[in-house]
């Protein structure tokens, strides 16, 4: 099957300026007071909740709710940032479905949960609103100097507790803002109105930490001297490589890494400035796939497909992303690998996807080749972390750094969590667990 292709159709300012504000709104807008009023009524403020055990900081959610429930949003707030001080962001880009409020009672009885992520950013953001400071004060110092590296999720929460117990923690971060892909990798409308920059304003308000952008390690930044001017260090690097598709074409003009477009997408002050084509594929199953795809379909793109080569049941984006994708007007199309970009003046105009089977757990090609006009092909096949960063000094295993319970790596004086430890799940609230954690280990280990 071959459909005819055509020189590349990619332009900026698609839509009028009321549809990109529409398109780019809020996707779950705040609870106002009585609709969160009526929904913490809901909760049945289990013992031994279930929703608290699937949660990956063990917030005590039972009690955030009940505060709601009492008009105490601001106890609320403190209940959840004392385990999660990135509540608000959680709030926003959880996959609740598939966490707390999967195994919500409710959920399990009547296939109707509490809405515990937009109870949460209630609290998170009546708090952030009312104070410009996080409700925790910097202990007494205790004269112990802590490097983390990477001013993400992971980093963020392991620099923020660290300043509770008084150590001084200097930040580094590659970009020239903090947030990692809080600020650069989530989709615009999961968090609008700057918030991801707000937020982190709001960690570092506690003090005792200081940031400094534009340091990378494996550039200006090296793991030994770190080691050798730090009495510890954290590593919340992430992945800093893209996987590539290793097929023929994709040096060509058109074939992008979507992590790429959207840290340009959110980093934009006029949505109307970003080229979009108008026949957009994405090769992947993840967030990032729906991400690109649903936000490309909001700047005016007209046919927009995604590519997968197992079936759907088997794609790493949650049910409910697959859902938006979907409901957004994104085509999934299962069983299909990319084999080649078709392109015209180096530029790309089609791209190949061969149909394919699984056959005794292994994923062959049948040689079956659909070609699907593109004007744009998206890479959001995961993401790699750059070895070469690390100078050989830490264990690996699959690509990644090997830590222990407490995230401690190979190094006695170095820890790590986040995307770029062995193990880890690809989570926001899992990187902030991986930050907190190293960061009680790193106090034991400097209060010893």
């Amino acid at each position: 099957m071959t459909q005819t292709t055509a020189g590349p159709d990619i332009a900026a300012g698609r839509l009028s300026d009321d549809a990109y504000a529409e398109n780019f709104s809020d996707l779950h807008p705040l609870l106002d007071p009585h609709e969160a009023l009526v929904e913490a009524d809901r909760c049945y403020f289990c013992y031994d909740a279930p929703c608290m055990q699937a949660c990956p900081t063990s917030i005590d959610i039972p009690q955030f709710i009940r505060q709601i429930s009492t008009g105490n949003p601001t106890g609320s707030a403190k209940t959840i940032f004392e385990q999660n001080i990135l509540g608000g962001m959680c709030a926003r880009v959880c996959p609740t479905e598939t966490l707390c409020e999967e195994v919500c009672v409710r959920e399990v009885a009547e296939g109707k949960p509490v809405k515990i992520g937009q109870l949460q950013r209630y609290a998170t953001d009546h708090y952030m609103t009312e104070n410009d400071t996080t409700p925790f004060t910097r202990g007494a110092p205790t004269g112990r100097k802590v490097a983390v590296v990477g001013a993400g999720p992971a980093g963020l929460a392991c620099a923020h507790r660290l300043a509770v117990h008084g150590h001084d923690v200097t930040l580094f971060d590659a970009r020239e803002k903090a947030g990692g892909l809080n600020e650069f990798g989530i989709a615009s409308y999961k968090s609008v109105h700057d918030f991801a920059a707000h937020e982190a304003e709001f960690v570092l308000s506690i003090g005792g930490i200081e940031l400094k952008t534009g340091m990378r390690l494996g550039a200006n930044l090296d793991l030994a001297k770190l080691r050798a001017g730090f009495d510890a260090v954290f590593l919340g690097i992430g992945l800093g490589s893209v996987n590539a598709l290793g097929i023929e074409g994709e040096d060509k003009s058109g074939s992008l890494d979507a992590v790429d477009y959207i840290a340009d997408l959110r980093q934009a002050d006029n949505l109307s400035t970003l080229p979009v084509g108008r026949r957009i594929v994405v090769i992947g199953g993840g967030m990032t796939a729906v991400d690109i795809a649903v936000q490309t379909k909001l700047l005016g793109a007209e046919d927009v497909t995604i590519a997968y080569r197992r079936g759907q049941d088997r794609m790493n984006a949650s049910d409910y992303e697959q859902h938006l994708a979907q409901t957004s007007g994104v085509r999934i199309m299962t069983w299909m690998q990319p084999k080649a970009l078709v392109a015209q003046n180096d530029t790309v105009t089609a791209i190949e996807l061969e149909r394919t089977r699984e056959h005794n757990g292994s994923l062959t090609g049948t040689g079956e080749i659909i070609t699907l006009p593109a004007d744009m092909v998206f890479k959001a096949v995961g993401q790699t972390l750059v070895q070469t960063d690390l100078g050989g000094a830490l264990s690996l295993e699959k690509g990644r750094i090997v830590v222990d319970v407490a995230r401690k790596t190979s190094l006695s004086d170095v820890w790590a969590g986040g995307d770029c430890v062995f193990g880890g799940e690809d989570l926001t609230v899992a990187a902030v667990e991986d930050g907190k954690i190293a960061a009680e280990s790193i106090n034991a280990a400097l209060s010893a």
